[in-house]
């Protein structure tokens, strides 16, 4: 696999869990830090795991806020991004750590993959960083890591 022109070893790749607010923004709005995640995602320079909860949330929330044509567009890139995914069983769930219950969800999908979320709303998942040890970046945050690495 190469990435900038330098060769990235399987094990050398980061582990991942993608909140919804960035799958969101990154498949309907051109440009910008959550856009580049998805494109990486697609390109599979980093290990995404999803839970089965967290893929019924990413259907149900994209499938209620875009019109139906929208959606009908959208629909066979979520599923290809989905089928790149690591599918994650949830042994242990750690809720509520969150004021959101769809970001407990990513949490106990992070936290079960042993993986950073990377979320445009690093506010809702301070306790789970602070409480479990979970890391957290910004979109523009791993945009910038994939770059430096």
């Amino acid at each position: 696999m190469r990435c900038y022109n330098r060769v990235m070893s399987p094990s050398s790749l980061l582990r991942v869990v993608i909140d919804t607010n960035v799958v969101f923004e990154g498949l309907t709005k051109k440009g910008g830090a959550a856009g580049l995640v998805i494109d990486a995602w697609l390109a599979e320079l980093f290990y995404v795991y999803v839970s089965n909860a967290l893929a019924v949330e990413y259907v149900d929330v994209l499938s209620r806020k875009l019109s139906n044509d929208r959606w009908l567009e959208l629909q066979p890139i979520l599923g290809t991004l989905l089928n790149q995914a690591q599918f994650t069983p949830i042994y242990f769930s750690w809720r509520p750590t969150s004021p959101d219950a769809g970001d407990d969800l990513v949490v106990d999908c992070g936290m079960n993959a042993n993986a950073i979320v990377i979320t445009s709303n690093v506010r809702d998942f301070r306790q789970a960083q602070q409480s479990l040890g979970l890391p957290v970046m910004t979109p523009t945050e791993l945009v910038i890591k994939l770059v430096n690495r």
